[in-house]
């Protein structure tokens, strides 16, 4: 990363959450970049000018500066080293957009405007945030057991589809949200029935 100003935070905030090992190359720092990772070398903060030798070692780089010829010298030494790399505020000179992602456990809703509006990107994404807590992600984690469970027993998981779409169908991440667990174990054993009561109930509790 190239660039320590608030779209340099933004992009290394997400690509360290999502596991990636971060260096960042620029003069000044934003205020941002002190809350990211409980790992203090990751993003490794560095303080210096941008130099063609920064991008050795890198798989994927990203120009996030205001400067706009110093993003086309990036883009073309990147170019020339065969690596990847994405341009602040240029999709169409870019090799890849960066969407921006909600997560809820192993929930995933990405969106992208191809580049065109950043901000409107940034505007539905925390629409997105508010539609779907964190109660989707718990939701889709009893899904899961569900489902492995079911595997496990030999049952035909396509002959169970309409019985996960029953539960899809009565609104259960409500019932999590507002911690009406009883109720959350009572459509799973009507839908399921008790069989599979052992599946993740231990963590619900009222």
């Amino acid at each position: 990363m190239v660039g320590g100003g608030s779209v340099g935070t933004r992009k290394t905030e997400t690509l360290v959450r999502c596991g990636a090992e971060v260096t960042v190359i620029s003069r000044v720092f934003s205020k941002g970049f002190s809350g990211i990772g409980d790992d203090k070398k990751n993003p490794m903060l560095v303080c210096k000018d941008y130099e063609p030798s920064d991008l050795d070692g890198m798989f994927l780089v990203f120009a996030a500066t205001s400067d706009r010829d110093l993003n086309e010298q990036i883009r073309l030494d990147t170019e020339k080293q065969g690596k990847l790399y994405s341009i602040a505020d240029d999709p169409d000179r870019s090799c890849f957009i960066a969407p921006s992602v909600v997560e809820r456990g192993d929930l995933t809703i990405a969106v992208s405007t191809s580049g065109q509006s950043p901000a409107l990107a940034r505007k539905l994404r925390q629409n997105l945030e508010t539609l779907y807590g964190p109660e989707y992600g718990e939701f889709l984690r009893i899904m899961g057991s569900f489902r492995k469970r079911i595997l496990e027993k030999g049952h035909d998981p396509e002959a169970h589809k309409h019985l996960f779409r029953q539960v899809i169908d009565r609104d259960v991440p409500s019932m999590i949200r507002e911690g009406r667990n009883n109720d959350v174990r009572a459509v799973f054993q009507e839908v399921f029935g008790k069989e599979f009561d052992e599946v993740f109930f231990g963590d619900l509790k009222d």
